[in-house]
């Protein structure tokens, strides 16, 4: 079995509910609750869902839910942490055999709003901050590691010029690296290399170059190494052939990983990333005999 498992292990936040899939909620328990009984479960993370719409899922995911193993949420709060806090408390109070929050996605833009919420949800629960990539982002980045939260990084999006550049992204791996703050990734990852790719799933619709999850993985790996000096040509990587996944180390062009330091990187760096569909980086991966 190849390292590839270890990089990829719970990798995928499963997002059905958000663009370009969008599907409603019935859909999207269903096929989580199928994800959950496949073969291809070892690399499904979390379900994604806004704080707002619990109650929608409560009732759509009744008929699947069952005592046991709970359930993985990681929820999107709003501009309120304390009542994200108090919706997050009431329903956990009603599920504690069947779901599990495990934690809450918020968006700030400043040092301040980072403050503000943490302070707020005191360590209550495990909290991202989606953040601008910008001048400031070291500054923010350091912030969300002193109130012990992650980080989360926009990849992608629904309009060409969304794509964050391999060098921006790259930028951020190395501040990740330097700051210490583990984060997640989303938007535009369901493909696994870098590559020319329709927006959204409507037909005639734009294209834009999107990054792979597979570059992404590999780069915060190396990032995590201190080999960031890589990161914009790893992240811009488009044949296969480039990356090497052996049984005890991956490696891009020569630069190895060891699968012990693979294993660090998921478990106290990139910790995971968002993707609107399961069966597509799946599927992607087997095209390319990487499974």
């Amino acid at each position: 079995m190849s390292c590839l498992r270890d990089l990829l292990v719970n990798a995928i936040d499963y997002a059905g509910l958000f663009p370009p899939a969008g599907l409603d909620m019935e859909s999207t328990v269903k096929n989580y609750a199928a994800y959950r009984k496949s073969p291809d479960r070892w690399a499904l993370g979390r379900l994604v869902v806004p704080v707002s719409r619990l109650g929608e899922f409560e009732s759509k995911a009744a008929p699947v839910l069952e005592p046991g193993e709970p359930w993985p949420l990681s929820v999107l709060g709003g501009t309120d942490a304390a009542a994200d806090l108090q919706a997050i408390a009431a329903f956990q109070d009603r599920h504690l055999k069947d779901v599990r929050i495990a934690s809450l996605e918020l968006k700030a833009a400043s040092v301040a709003e980072i403050r503000q919420a943490a302070a707020t949800i005191a360590g209550r629960i495990e909290t991202f901050f989606e953040i601008p990539l910008g001048e400031n982002l070291a500054e923010l980045m350091r912030a969300i590691h002193d109130v012990r939260a992650r980080a989360k990084v926009r990849t992608g999006g629904l309009k060409p010029g969304m794509v964050p550049s391999p060098e921006e992204l790259a930028g951020f791996l190395r501040t990740a690296a330097e700051t210490g703050p583990a984060f997640k990734a989303t938007a535009g990852l369901h493909h696994a290399l870098r590559s020319v790719r329709p927006l959204t799933y409507e037909s005639g619709c734009e294209t834009d170059l999107m990054h792979g999850f597979i570059n992404v993985f590999v780069a915060a790996a190396l990032a995590f190494m201190k080999q960031d000096k890589y990161g914009a040509s790893v992240l811009d990587e488009r044949d296969v052939r480039g990356f090497q996944f052996g049984e005890s180390q991956l490696s891009w062009h020569g630069h190895e990983v060891a699968r012990n330091d693979v294993k660090r990187v998921r478990e106290g760096f990139l910790l995971s990333f968002g993707s609107c569909s399961f069966e597509e980086p799946i599927a992607e991966l087997k095209e390319l005999r990487l499974l």
